[in-house]
């Protein structure tokens, strides 16, 4: 089991407003989230508490981290607040512990500090891309409006101090679900479902998000593809709670459709995917959408709405010809599938691989700009840096691999050198990618 780190959250609030941030889209955790100030708490911030009336009853190492992450992150002096008596109070709001599934665990501790007046903050631009005083009522509204991507204890702060501006605890702050009976599910941007079901996919990973969004239009699940007869229970039970109307694939690769004519069938639901993906399965697996209703997808069909607004198929070859993607037409999300990994490495090979194509595409969504995306694994991401990150680091490999051609190294040799820090288990679709920036410098006649 993974240790649980202590850390502490610290909401501002003065009157009816509260002081929020939005994570810049750069930063590797958790890149343009919502979020308050804080940070893990360190061994010698006991030493940085102070004694007060106000500050009975707060163990001193966590109002001592409080202290100095306001301090870091918005060069203000807590403390001194306190001895100039600007701080009214300070709730406990709660605590929200990592689930057990995330091999990075905090145990988050939520304070409020009850301002009479405002503070100035000096405000890190490397860490915040929006740092402003807003109300409880607005900053609940943006959420509602899809333009809030948050972690769930912070939204249900959000959504708390938004109904009531004068909370001082919050009930369950943690991400609770029965493990024994639903798989574990996320809504990090409003009516976007994230459900988690374990898969047969590629280490790093172990789940494949099974998405479930229509909000004001037909239910979607996009690559259900739970592990098992144990794993589909849970999912068929967590959909249950919701509805469904149709069963959506990204693309025909295993970890995205297993189970999925299953659970169609159990729902007496039509199935919807590219032609490419229809007629790939259908080889691969003869009668496999038997007494199923097929939907064929296309670029520019609306599949349903959300938030009233259209979502809207788009083609993204390249890790797979017939792979699509879905987004809000006001590209406020874009669900990429297996475009980029939150965890581990894409891979493009077999018939079905294109690494030209696969450039195209990640230039293309990057010329969308989608507000938030969301990978088939892994958790969604503010912008698209880490699509711009991905096309550079291909870029770079290609040119390493044509140097290493040009040197006159194999195949063998060059999967020796270049993945060598490499788990062995992986070299096999490693060699894949080398394959295909081979066969792209071959038609860039660069070989």
């Amino acid at each position: 089991m993974s240790k649980i780190i202590d850390a502490v959250s610290i909401v501002i609030t003065c009157q009816n407003e509260i002081f929020a941030i939005q994570r810049q889209n750069f930063l590797k955790a958790f890149p343009g989230y919502w979020a308050f100030p804080g940070g893990k708490v360190e061994v010698s911030d006991d030493q940085l508490s102070l004694q007060h009336p106000i500050t009975q009853g707060i163990e001193a190492r966590l109002l001592g981290a409080a202290f100095r992450e306001g301090k870091e992150e918005l060069g203000v002096d807590l403390s001194l607040e306190i001895l100039r008596g600007n701080v009214e109070r300070i709730d406990y709001l709660g605590l929200a512990v990592t689930p057990d599934f995330n091999p990075f665990r905090f145990a988050t501790h939520f304070y409020r500090f009850q301002l009479k007046e405002k503070c100035e903050f000096i405000i890190d631009r490397n860490e915040a891309k929006i740092a402003k005083w807003i109300s409880s009522y607005d900053l609940l509204k943006q959420y509602h409006d899809g333009h809030i991507l948050a972690v769930p204890p912070v939204i249900k702060v959000i959504e708390t101090l938004g109904q009531n501006p004068d909370v001082r605890s919050i009930e369950n702050l943690n991400f609770d679900y029965d493990k024994d009976n639903h798989v574990p599910m996320i809504e990090s941007l409003k009516s976007i479902r994230q459900l988690m079901p374990l898969s047969n996919t590629l280490p790093p990973a172990t789940r494949t998000n099974a998405f479930l969004i229509g909000d004001n239009g037909p239910k979607i699940i996009l690559d259900p593809s739970p592990k098992d007869a144990e794993e589909y229970r849970k999912l068929v039970n967590t959909i249950k709670l919701f509805g469904l109307d149709k069963v959506l694939l990204t693309h025909h690769h295993p970890d995205h459709h297993e189970h999925s004519v299953k659970l169609a069938k159990e729902f007496n639901v039509p199935m919807q995917m590219s032609r490419d993906t229809h007629t790939r399965l259908s080889a691969k697996i003869p009668g496999y959408f038997e007494n199923v209703e097929v939907h064929l997808l296309k670029e520019g069909d609306v599949v349903t709405k959300w938030l009233g607004r259209n979502v809207i198929v788009y083609s993204i070859p390249g890790h797979d010809e017939g792979q699509i993607a879905l987004a809000s037409e006001d590209m406020s999300w874009f669900i990429a599938g297996d475009l980029f990994q939150g965890v581990g490495t894409v891979v493009i090979g077999d018939d079905e691989g294109d690494m030209a194509k696969y450039f195209d595409t990640l230039q293309k969504v990057i010329s969308l700009n989608p507000r938030v995306l969301f990978p088939s694994h892994g958790i969604g991401l503010g912008g698209v840096n880490i699509l711009q990150s991905t096309l550079e680091h291909r870029r770079m490999r290609e040119i390493q691999i044509l140097k290493l051609h040009q040197e006159g190294l194999s195949e063998e040799q060059m999967l020796e050198k270049i993945y060598s820090q490499v788990d062995q288990r992986l070299w096999p679709y490693a060699r894949k990618n080398i394959q295909k920036h081979l066969e792209k410098l071959k038609t860039d006649k660069l070989i």
